[in-house]
């Protein structure tokens, strides 16, 4: 077997090329972007070369055939956050049912990772943010949502026989729409919060778009600055508008404000992968038409919820509450388009969002596991530290 670095154009299709051959008769698996997938290694289009460096690898059997796939990478900036040990990343892993192949690709990381000051390193992850390509799929074999990892069973073996272990997990929560808020105590504290004249809640409108995104800016750097290691600018808050605005429904983003002070959200989207599905990885003129068709023949049926934060100071004042009680108004009326929510990405570091989850009625439906790989195994493993509130 040999391996190749990905540096030109006929390996990058390599790369690429490699899931639709693995994947062919996974029902379940929908092909990601080709060109969601070439953002993260381009340096022009992912903001962490600015703090880091990635190398991307296929592995070939003797007949020239690409039989597997890897990334490596070390971000600067989290080599040592809440880590013992200098801990860089591995990911977009792929390999036919053949440990010996899939070993040669975790060798190639972990040297290239040493070679460089790392003792550790993570995986599956990205090179990016969390939300994206992050963790190994273990449990619920469903749909993936867009831009979440899909994985066949038999990787979670190889990378724990290789000496992975679990850092953390990631759920996936999802529950009817149409259901009602059954738990009696989210309702009583949505009444209570509603007795005081002082909060107020209102929907996203896209023509105050930069007014209701600098209130997300607002919140978001209250409740998650100092867990995400740097504060939202301006400019980055309306780059997220942008992105956003092609698919946004006003209807899945509500804002909590008290004395109209913003102090809590609650961002939701429609599952675009629903749709990405038809269009084979290629968002060209053809991919751009079918996914307009499919859009207007309603195939958009799953919400996603993408991010949900109240600002410290009103934290467990039933906030949370008050936003699944003023969503779940919209939801059930007679109109309204969607069947399903899904919540994605709540880990088990988490324990607090796991609560509110099933309080409004979510359970697990899908669940990932991000690893982690000591490389000299007699030093202490310890899992991801919990959120402190």
């Amino acid at each position: 077997m040999q391996l190749i670095e990905v540096k030109d154009k006929k390996t990058q299709k390599e790369f690429l090329k490699l899931p639709l051959k693995l994947y062919k008769n996974e029902a379940n698996w929908i092909r990601p972007l080709d060109k969601d997938i070439e953002a993260v290694f381009d340096p022009k289009e992912n903001h962490y070369f600015e703090h880091g460096t990635c190398i991307r690898w296929i592995l070939q059997n003797n007949q020239g055939e690409t039989i597997g796939r890897v990334a490596a990478f070390i971000d600067e900036k989290t080599i040592m956050e809440d880590n013992l040990q200098p801990t860089g990343g591995m990911g977009f892993f792929e390999c036919i049912e053949d440990k010996e192949a899939a070993f040669i690709l975790f060798d190639v990381c972990k040297k290239w990772l040493e070679e460089r000051g790392m003792e550790a390193m993570d995986g599956p992850i990205n090179f990016g943010e969390r939300n994206k390509w992050w963790g190994l799929l273990v449990d619920g074999f469903h749909e993936p949502s867009y831009c979440i990892p899909y994985s066949f069973k038999y990787y979670q073996k190889f990378f724990e026989e290789y000496g992975f272990k679990d850092y953390f997990q990631q759920y996936t929560y999802l529950r009817k729409i149409a259901d009602p808020v059954k738990h009696p105590g989210v309702v009583k504290r949505y009444e209570r919060l509603m007795k005081n004249p002082g909060y107020h809640f209102e929907n996203f409108k896209l023509k105050e778009g930069e007014k209701y995104m600098e209130d997300f800016r607002i919140v978001f750097n209250e409740a998650w600055a100092d867990y995400v290691g740097s504060e939202m600018t301006k400019d980055e808050s309306l780059a997220v508008l942008k992105q956003l605005k092609p698919i946004i429904d006003e209807r899945l983003i509500i804002f909590a404000y008290y004395e109209n002070r913003p102090i809590a959200f609650f961002v939701m989207i429609p599952e675009i992968n629903q749709i990405f599905k038809y269009v084979n990885g290629r968002l060209d003129l053809v991919g751009k038409l079918k996914f307009l068709y499919h859009k207007k023949r309603g195939a958009l049926k799953k919400v996603l919820g993408l991010v949900f934060g109240v600002v410290p100071d009103f934290q467990g004042r039933g906030l949370e509450a008050g936003l699944a009680i003023e969503f779940s108004k919209i939801a059930w009326t007679k109109n309204f388009p969607y069947t399903d929510l899904e919540l994605n990405w709540i880990g088990d570091f988490n324990p607090r969002m796991s609560k509110v989850a099933e309080m409004i009625g979510f359970d697990v439906y899908k669940t990932h596991i991000t690893y982690r790989k000591l490389f000299n195994e007699t030093q202490t493993f310890q899992r991801a530290p919990m959120v402190k509130f």
